[in-house]
């Protein structure tokens, strides 16, 4: 009898083994994906390719206006298709190419150094705070997060920047404003803190391994989405930046492009408010006032618009950083 028993308890498990497999094919083969069917698919990437269009258009509208001539735009105004296509707004810009090429090397170079820089140190800061074992981790992070909604004002800076540090009329002055960020230092942050193992790290401490070689070797590797989002923003905001150009920079050897066309847009808008007196000294003649201005938004823009693409994998993959709490 009792060899019955163990017998008809051995077919069971059995059975059950042999069910096992069905089961777990049948919790493998649910989708992880919802699939919304193709009509949906097809409604979502038409509305997705609407939104791309919207995004392109101005751009491409800007470029239409600048190679419309200056007599189109008088007579019919803004066109997608100008009845007169000109480059009349470009040869007015080369013109002064000598002073736009100098103007790009030195917003060239300020970028590539500011950009450089700013990762650098915003890396350095973010990565000491995001250490358990660093003993007055909170009190930095509260010393960056306190910048974030509390600043000294535009005139002890000048004041720090001109007289204090004495780089008036100097490229570092065009750097060093903006090479601390703490939203930045809170991304990179949070990065540090969710994307990198602590065990790896100890691993690397156990083989005698200092924090600046973990940083190095492991960390920075291991973080190249958030850098490279980091770096993207620096590089934006380096290019874009004109407002400390008119501050600290008077020499015309350093003026930067945004800041250079700036002066431009401005020149002749105090001849359009001034038409009169523009009109009878000839200043008027063979400006394409409205073209020049698109012209400027292309010359200044279309170098970030191209080197956007490199940055692209590591932008959207960096851009969901500090999404989730801490």
């Amino acid at each position: 009898m009792a060899e019955q028993i163990e017998r008809v308890e051995q077919l069971e498990q059995v059975n059950g083994d042999l069910r096992l497999p069905k089961r777990e094919k049948r919790k493998k083969a649910k989708p992880d994906v919802v699939d919304f069917g193709k009509n949906m698919n097809v409604a979502m990437n038409i509305l997705l390719g609407f939104l791309a269009i919207l995004c392109v258009f101005p751009f491409l509208y800007i470029i239409v206006i600048s190679f419309s001539s200056q007599n189109s735009l008088a007579t019919d105004g803004f066109r997608l298709i100008p009845n007169e296509w000109s480059t009349e707004a470009y040869k007015y810009l080369w013109n002064m190419k000598g002073q736009l090429i100098q103007s790009y090397g030195i917003t060239i170079a300020v970028t590539v150094i500011g950009t450089v820089f700013s990762v650098a140190m915003i890396a350095l800061y973010s990565y000491a705070i995001s250490r358990p074992q660093f003993r007055y981790r909170k009190q930095f992070t509260f010393l960056a997060f306190f910048t974030m909604l509390f600043s000294g004002g535009m005139v002890p800076a000048y004041i720090v920047m001109t007289q204090v540090l004495q780089l008036k009329n100097s490229i570092w002055a065009l750097i060093l404003p903006l090479a601390m960020n703490a939203f930045y230092i809170m991304i990179m942050r949070t990065f540090f803190i969710r994307s990198i193992p602590e065990p790896i790290l100890e691993a690397a401490r156990i083989e005698g391994a200092s924090e600046l070689r973990i940083l190095l070797k492991i960390v920075l590797p291991l973080s190249l989405p958030g850098i490279a989002t980091i770096a993207l923003f620096s590089t934006l905001g380096y290019w874009n930046d004109w407002f400390n150009a008119s501050l600290y920079i008077d020499n015309p050897h350093l003026v930067p492009l945004q800041s250079l066309l700036m002066k431009i847009e401005n020149n002749l808008e105090f001849m359009r408010q001034n038409a009169d007196i523009a009109f009878t000294s000839g200043a008027f003649k063979g400006i394409p006032q409205d073209g020049a201005k698109m012209a400027m938004v292309v010359i200044s823009t279309l170098p970030i618009a191209i080197t956007y693409p490199f940055f692209q994998k590591y932008f959207i993959s960096g851009l969901t950083i500090g999404g989730v709490k801490e």
